[in-house]
């Protein structure tokens, strides 16, 4: 019984001298390892240090305390971590490891005098924690060359090498000061950040609480001082591997859209500022957000950026630019974006909006109610129709000729900017009258351009607006108790390749006391017709042919005001004053029916018009012969009695 208790003490000291030897062994392996990092850092060039290691071996727990990291060729940045623990480390692949648990605490980052504009930032993150961590067990070495690109590819390629379940940090404080003459400094504190699975470089979900930010504006005059916050920020679907591609000089020719984005979303923002202003959104929200890295080159525009910021670019530069941006915005899509309502209070009063929309190019403004001096300014909706901020750039890069005025050519090219634009809903108060002016629609769109210029055209425009006593042209309205005027107006224009024909239509304009329509029908229009150059536009234009013209006007009060306001001026009845227009008018008929008998058919159908109010008129002209319009025009000018005989002509009335 001795002898096996003397062999039990034996075996135990033996396994406890032996514990004790494999984690004194462990322990060595651990800071071995530790070690071999930094000095691969020190090996480059930087700087590197740390505290105290501890390897706990029963729980698997390595500390790492005061770590200090200054990568080679970045003197601008800096790395502090008061301590990093893991738990349940251990090694899954030869260059991999994995931990349960990772706790950092006390981390910062310092970068000074990033990019052209010498920026400093700073993070400062008290506390993280990341949970079931994948990663390489060896850095990659960082880029030597001192580009803040080369960085950024570094930093995405050290994340897409890394998986966890979750990761947690309560509070994360930046800072940034880009100074005076740029633009100001300011914090940023987020509280309540988490990630949600994170690996291969992707995320399912990131969301933040809270912001509270604090910025110092620079601007000439008088500064100014910004505090707000956002809440409820969620990024869902994120993937970083699409910025790494844009940033890739190897994906130079890839066309292809890679989704960085998912849906991006957030609660209320406030920003206050120091001058009086107060403006608050209720919510935002982008969905589907890709980049194209043939186009998106984020490069390029950093490399155009002035490293003096004081210095104005010249305009070649400032047209270089644009291009690029205009690349820029070309690689750039975006499924959706809605900002909910706006409100803003200034001194003056508290202007609203109640949503900002942009979806497949359409840019919208709804539910806009603002204070003017005259009153409040209502609309329901302003809206861009197929909007390119790509041509925008490169509309502005043409016009940037100083001492230049711009082309025609030039200026038509906005319409390539976008396809057309609409307001709806409009109420808004008239001069300084109590009266209103009211749009219920007011649109214009275009399309099938040939060059710059457009060969479709549609309007449309129904708005009420009161009668003017100021304006001499209207106190005829007046007089007749016309108030206001109810503009109805519909017009249309399209030119048809495969017929080289060309038709205005619809064209209808409706002011209430009469509506007028209109069509006209041109043939052997070509193509070239829609040039810039007066001469090529002049010569084109001497080949086209009148084929039709409709002309219908409809009395709801037109000639009952017309008659009276002749009663008035003559001071005879309105009886006498209707027979005295008739008069004038037939006193024509003679003359233009020996041109063409069909004419003087017109001639008895306006007349007729006349003398009964409420009837329609309707004249209908084709040529009789296929003759070129603008020599019609010139022998109208000519001999407009010879001109008539080269038309058959219809006229009608009815009620």
């Amino acid at each position: 019984m001795k002898r096996i208790l003397i062999g039990l003490i034996v075996v135990a000291v033996v396994a406890a001298g032996g514990w004790f030897g494999f984690s004194l062994y462990a322990k060595h392996r651990v800071t071995a390892e530790i070690e071999a990092v930094f000095e691969q850092i020190r090996s480059g060039g930087g700087k590197a240090s740390h505290g105290k290691v501890a390897f706990e071996l029963t729980s698997r727990t390595l500390t790492i305390e005061d770590i200090a990291v200054e990568p080679a060729k970045q003197p601008q940045a800096h790395v502090k971590i008061a301590a990093i623990k893991g738990v349940g480390i251990r090694q899954v692949e030869e260059t991999r490891f994995a931990a349960d648990s990772i706790d950092i605490s006390g981390f910062e980052v310092t970068l000074d005098e990033v990019g052209p504009g010498k920026l400093k930032v700073s993070y400062k993150v008290p506390q993280l924690t990341m949970r079931d961590y994948v990663g390489p067990i060896h850095a990659q070495n960082a880029p030597t060359s001192g580009s803040l690109i080369d960085m950024y590819r570094f930093v995405l390629d050290q994340y897409a090498n890394v998986t966890a379940s979750s990761v947690i940090a309560p509070t994360l404080a930046v800072a940034f000061d880009a100074g005076k003459s740029t633009g100001g400094s300011g914090e940023v504190a987020y509280s309540g950040l988490a990630i949600q699975k994170l690996g291969q470089g992707k995320i399912a979900a990131i969301k933040a609480e809270r912001a509270r930010f604090t910025i110092n504006v620079s601007q000439p005059g008088k500064a100014d001082k910004l505090t707000g916050e956002l809440s409820d920020i969620i990024i869902n679907d994120f993937d970083s591997t699409a910025i790494a591609a844009a940033l890739d000089p190897l994906k130079a020719n890839d066309d292809s859209y890679h989704r960085v984005y998912g849906k991006i979303s957030s609660g209320t923002y406030v920003v206050t500022s120091t001058l009086g202003i107060r403006m608050q959104v209720d919510g935002v929200a982008i969905t589907d957000m890709a980049v194209q890295p043939s186009k998106f080159r984020p490069a390029e525009i950093l490399a155009l950026l002035p490293t003096d910021s004081s210095v104005p670019p010249t305009p070649a530069q400032s047209r270089e630019m644009l291009e690029k941006l205009a690349g820029f915005y070309e690689g750039l899509r975006v499924g959706k974006i809605e900002i909910g309502t706006m409100s803003m209070t200034t001194p003056q009063g508290t202007p609203r909006l109640r949503a900002i929309r942009y979806q497949e190019g359409e840019f919208a403004l709804e539910g806009l109610d603002a204070p003017t001096p005259q009153g409040q300014i209502k609309m329901e909706r302003f809206a861009l129709k197929s909007l390119s901020i790509a041509n925008l750039m490169r509309w502005a890069a043409s016009l940037s000729h100083p001492g230049q005025p711009p082309s025609p050519d030039q200026m038509l090219g906005l319409f390539r900017v976008l396809a057309g634009a609409e307001i709806k809903g409009v109420s808004a108060p008239y001069k300084n009258t109590k009266k209103l002016v009211t749009i219920d629609t007011l649109s214009l769109d275009w399309g099938q351009m040939i060059g710059s210029i457009p060969s479709k055209v549609h309007a449309v425009a129904k708005m009420v607006m009161p009668t003017d006593p100021s304006d001499p042209k209207q106190i005829t309205l007046m007089l007749s108790g016309i108030d206001k005027l109810a503009i109805d107006l519909d017009l249309g224009a399209a030119w048809t390749e495969q017929s080289n024909s060309f038709v205005l239509t619809p064209a209808t304009l409706d002011i209430g006391i009469a509506k007028v329509q209109l069509r006209i029908a041109l043939s052997n229009v070509p193509r070239e017709v829609f040039s810039t150059d007066p001469a090529q536009l002049m010569g084109q234009a001497a080949r086209i042919e009148a084929v039709a013209f409709e002309f219908s006007v409809r009395d709801n009060g037109f000639v009952d005001s017309a008659v009276t306001q002749n009663a008035r001026g003559r001071n005879v009845s309105r009886d006498a004053a209707r027979q005295t227009l008739v008069d004038s008018v037939k006193a024509y008929r003679a003359d233009i029916a020996a041109a063409n008998p069909e004419a003087g058919t017109a001639v008895d159908a306006v007349a007729s018009f006349i003398e009964t109010p409420g009837q329609t008129l309707v004249i209908k002209v084709t040529p009789r012969a296929k003759v070129p319009l603008m020599q019609l025009m010139q022998l109208f000018n000519a001999d407009p009695e010879r001109t008539l005989a080269q038309f058959n002509i219809e006229a009608s009335t009815g009620l």
